[in-house]
């Protein structure tokens, strides 16, 4: 069987973070099998293949900032979606406490 490469893996913790919820990029790179690769997880979401239908606005940091490479201000289309997921927005942060997915591997 061959083994996954990190983007890979990485992608398919993205896949499955819940509508309404959010995934810091450090806990997406914990479920993939390192916790050390929060920079890859950034690396692998400006590399995402342009068929792949991923719900990538659901990642944030660690403090729930929003990206600025999703676009400017009130124009950022991550704000934008996860608005439209019922996730609020304010400042460009999402309060952790209340939207992040409380999936975990210890």
């Amino acid at each position: 069987m061959e083994e996954k490469n990190a983007f890979e893996r990485i992608y398919e913790v993205i896949d499955k973070i819940p509508e309404g919820k959010v995934a810091s990029y450090g806990q997406v790179a914990a479920l993939a099998g390192n916790r050390r690769w929060a920079r890859v997880v950034g690396y692998a979401l400006h590399g995402v293949p342009k068929d792949r239908d991923l719900p990538c606005h659901r990642v944030v940091t660690k403090e729930g900032r929003i990206s600025p490479a999703f676009g400017p201000g009130p124009d950022n289309r991550q704000a934008r979606r996860l608005r439209e997921e019922g996730v609020q927005v304010r400042d460009g942060f999402v309060d952790m406490e209340e939207f992040q997915w409380k999936k975990w591997i210890f």
